[in-house]
């Protein structure tokens, strides 16, 4: 791959002598579910084939870590630090997030040695995309391995996971540091024990598009939150509420049992609720609801199953359904009505898209995308269209280029790797 050789190459230079192995790990859609893995529900990632690649070799003296994607753009790009006190120098330092994962390892494995790192990345940076999760899977992975851990890929994503959440304290799931580490299209539960259920053989076509806006996952989350407690304090206090539905309810959004929840049964209650957090509760359960229906087309699409989905999105969204006509194939018709279910309530039920992103969606849509959805956090970042055949996906993404930062035609791709040098 020229890639690889323009690794290698760049590393001799910097460093002067060959790297000893590189890692790397793909970015990620958020396919499925956006939003619910600080609920405790399952969410569904896709990777594609835009990666963070990370060399690395030993070191005898110091640590040096180098950005090569920082150094193109003429910012500072060079980390200097000993494993044996990386401390985190704060001011979103891209240093701290290889300085974490040193620390995370540090503490699990009590073993750490200094070394040589580059860093090169496909990935656009805050994109919503998840390059910040691929940056620290294929670090881990790289390290592990130079260090001889040869670690599981559930283990690197937990760590991974640490070390952005605790370690270096970003309001995150655990959607994108699984996404990233175990590849393809990938059902990723949310309480432990955190199992990742991966549909390896499934293929579609996607155009992953970059908004260009900056958005910031911790100025969402713990907003929509505290919205969402209010409204299950809320139902807790209502006298009337049965006690079966009231036992699936904590105060804690997390901790609520969420799957067990009955639209139909909670929705009178729902109507006392205040307007924001009435939605809010609306929005987990749809979402998860349509979600479900959503794997099960996938892995199982026979004509009930897709007629099942189109009477379902008749009644909640027909719209949703129109805007997915412009393709024959039944399967890709189902799926493509949900994902424009799942983006609608994203933006009326969420508030989380803004008149850009719906400019961009819009332009995907007339020029032949099936489903459009905002994918992360949203008021920002990334959406993805899926479409039939390549030469859609190559218009989709040249027509939506005219409003947002990029968009590309992209592939499932698998997990973090070792790759062949």
């Amino acid at each position: 791959m020229k890639v690889l050789k323009y690794i290698v190459e760049k590393f001799k230079e910097v460093f002067g002598r060959q790297p000893d192995l590189i890692a790397s790990a793909p970015g990620r859609l958020d396919f499925l579910n956006t939003h619910q893995d600080y609920k405790g529900l399952p969410v569904v990632s896709v990777a594609i084939n835009k990666r963070t690649y990370i060399a690395v070799a030993d070191s005898q003296s110091t640590t040096r870590v180098i950005s090569l994607n920082l150094c193109l753009d003429g910012l500072p790009c060079m980390d200097e630090f000993s494993v044996e006190k990386p401390v985190l120098r704060g001011g979103s330092w891209f240093g701290d997030y290889i300085r974490s994962v040193v620390l995370t390892l540090k503490n699990k494995y009590r073993l750490a040695k200094d070394f040589y790192m580059l860093i090169y990345s496909e990935i656009p940076i805050a994109s919503g995309l998840a390059s910040s999760a691929a940056l620290q899977v294929a670090s881990i992975k790289a390290l592990s391995d130079l260090w001889g851990f040869k670690l599981e890929r559930g283990e690197i994503a937990e760590l991974a996971y640490i070390s952005e959440h605790d370690v270096m304290g970003i309001p995150c799931g655990r959607l994108d540091q699984y996404g990233s580490a175990f590849g393809y299209i990938s059902r990723i539960e949310t309480r432990p024990p955190y199992g990742v259920k991966t549909l390896e053989t499934y293929t579609l076509k996607l155009v992953a598009i970059n908004s260009g806006i900056r958005h910031s996952t911790g100025a969402i989350h713990p907003i929509r939150i505290n919205e969402i407690r209010r409204g299950l304090e809320q139902l807790l206090l209502q006298k009337d509420i049965p006690s079966e539905i009231k036992r699936l309810i904590s105060l804690d959004p997390y901790e609520t049992k969420w799957e067990l929840l009955n639209i139909e049964t909670i929705t009178p209650y729902l109507e006392k609720l205040e307007y924001n957090a009435k939605r809010r509760i609306l929005f987990t359960l749809k979402m998860h609801y349509s979600t479900i229906q959503a794997l099960e087309l996938m892995e199982n699409p026979n004509p009930s199953r897709i007629r099942e989905v189109e009477e379902y999105l008749t009644r909640e969204c027909s719209v949703c359904l129109e805007e997915a006509l412009k393709t024959h194939n039944p399967l890709l018709k189902a799926l493509g009505g949900l994902i424009n279910y799942q983006h609608v309530l994203l933006r009326d039920m969420y508030d989380v898209s803004t008149p850009e992103l719906e400019e961009i969606r819009r332009r995907a849509l007339e020029a032949g995308a099936i489903g459009v959805k905002i994918s992360g956090a949203g008021l920002g970042g990334a959406l993805f269209a899926i479409v039939e055949d390549e030469i859609i996906g190559e218009r989709v993404a040249r027509e939506t280029s005219r409003t947002a930062a990029g968009a590309w035609l992209v592939k499932i791709d698998e997990g973090v790797r070792i790759e062949e040098i």
